[in-house]
């Protein structure tokens, strides 16, 4: 049984803008989705992840954003990304492995949403992820969690 679903996938040729969804695209292991300016194979956030529910927060506050304004490339509903710990392992679909390597990031002010909102969510609930294992990933591809860290805390 799935712990979530991919309800968009997204790419941008620059950095720093929001991304448009695609709705499918190739991911390649030790790089990241193909055609996107954040894909490297140099860094350890080759993929980045938020869940539709932080959007809809925003959206909450009367802010008007969408899947994909954040930078992110997958946004997914009904997994909680930032429950995660670094080294989980999830598999997108069939065969698509990803292994978390950060839990949010320090938001740059450059960014095209920080300029338009005054802030971005990506700091606290987005979450990045290496491609240990590539291929295509689509919208309503189910999401699992295939090993979870244990909590030491």
């Amino acid at each position: 049984m799935a712990d979530g679903f991919v309800l968009a996938v997204c790419v941008s040729d620059k950095k720093g803008v929001p991304k448009k969804n695609v709705r499918e695209g190739l991911l390649i292991a030790n790089y990241g989705l193909e055609g996107d300016a954040h894909a490297s194979s140099e860094w350890h956030r080759q993929v980045s992840l938020l869940a539709i529910e932080s959007i809809e927060k925003m959206r909450q506050e009367g802010y008007e954003v969408a899947p994909g304004d954040f930078a992110e490339n997958i946004t997914c509903r009904g997994i909680s990304l930032i429950s995660l710990k670094v080294g989980t392992r999830l598999i997108i679909g069939d065969s698509v492995v990803l292994k978390v390597s950060q839990i949010g990031k320090e938001c740059h002010t450059g960014c095209a949403i920080f300029q338009q909102v005054g802030k971005c969510i990506m700091p606290r609930d987005g979450i990045f992820a290496e491609v240990i294992k590539g291929g295509i990933v689509r919208v309503d591809d189910p999401i699992k969690i295939i090993d979870k860290i244990p909590d030491n805390s």
